[in-house]
């Protein structure tokens, strides 16, 4: 176990690696009433294409997959985990986004009992093809949900207006044709791929004893030994946008837009990627956050509300800042 002190902010944080290779890290809080974890793999829905461990050739699987895979792991042999965790009293929750998918929970009391469910259901996958054609009802409504959603549609249009191949630019969630592709087989080869604790980190943060924690890892993880670096296959893209403007019409109260600037010649990993993404961060907040000139020169137009917001994503494989809201002349916004 490592110790990490933040002295300008009064903060430790304590790290240990398995000899799985699974990071981990705890963030005590004391005299905090409420506890996190998260059980994390470095696999998102931009990792379609990818050559297994030991293998030659490459797997190509359905766009939507990981997300497939993360509701399928709510799924056990002996019931529903968000049953388990509702008797013990705490929230979970799970997301699969661009890159990462993660599951977690927060609770007050139990901590311990909840965090070894947390640890126990992530690594036992109980798949069946019955559970997967039933799921793909499940997850053919979602899509249609946020095919019919303005916010999340503009903002994915943004994306393919940046990116002509990238996988970025496709829904998370997949396409009703792509996830009537999958199959039980397919989930879990992606499932031994990524899944292995040496593609994962766990971090738990609230009044904990780290050591605790970590040897409750110990005791739930029974991988003994790390895996070679996975090779994640992603198509050549061009430093050039693929559209300048793309324009969608839905039923909305006020026009919805977005509009960024596709990042390039960017370095993806380590501290480099972390100073980018502040950086950028705060330059966005100076040039268009809620005290700046713009953004108030904008608002008293009336040509922006409050709900225009930014962000800068950075990744692998792709990087871009994006902004928008609603306005009732976009074009003008744009212009300025």
């Amino acid at each position: 176990m490592k110790t990490i002190e933040y002295k300008n902010i009064d903060e430790v944080m304590y790290t240990y690696e398995h000899k799985s290779g699974l990071k981990c890290f705890v963030v005590p809080k004391k005299g905090y009433s409420k506890k996190f974890a998260t059980f994390a793999t470095h696999y998102g829905s931009i990792n379609s294409e990818f050559i297994v461990p030991g293998e030659n050739e490459i797997t190509r699987v359905p766009d939507g997959i990981a997300h497939f895979l993360e509701h399928k792991l709510f799924e056990q042999k002996d019931g529903s985990v968000m049953d388990k965790f509702s008797q013990l009293g705490s929230n979970p929750n799970a997301y699969t986004s661009f890159a990462q998918t993660a599951y977690l929970f927060s609770c007050t009391d139990k901590f311990d009992e909840n965090f070894k469910l947390l640890l126990d259901y992530v690594q036992n996958p109980y798949i069946t093809e019955e559970s997967v054609e039933k799921e793909k009802d499940i997850i053919g409504q979602e899509i249609r949900m946020y095919d019919d959603n303005a916010n999340w549609r503009v903002f994915f249009n943004l994306l393919g207006a940046f990116y002509e191949k990238n996988p970025v630019r496709i829904d998370i969630a997949g396409t009703i044709e792509s996830i009537g592709k999958i199959n039980k087989d397919i989930l879990y080869k992606c499932y031994n791929t990524f899944y292995h604790p040496s593609n994962m980190i766990v971090v738990v943060v609230g009044d904990v004893d780290a050591s605790k924690v970590f040897e409750q890892i110990n005791q739930s993880i029974t991988v003994s030994s790390a895996k070679p670096e996975i090779e994640r296959i992603f198509p050549d893209e061009s430093d050039n946008i693929n559209k300048s403007y793309v324009e969608q019409e839905l039923a909305v109260s006020m026009p919805l837009f977005q509009m960024g600037y596709k990042d390039t010649g960017f370095c993806s990993k380590g501290i480099e990627c972390l100073m980018r993404e502040t950086t950028v961060k705060i330059l966005l907040e100076m040039i268009m956050g809620r005290s700046s000139k713009l953004y108030n020169e904008l608002y008293n137009e009336g040509l922006i509300n409050s709900s225009f917001e930014f962000d800068y994503s950075i990744e692998e494989n792709y990087a871009y800042s994006a902004f928008g809201g609603e306005s009732k002349d976009p074009i003008k916004v744009k212009e300025r």
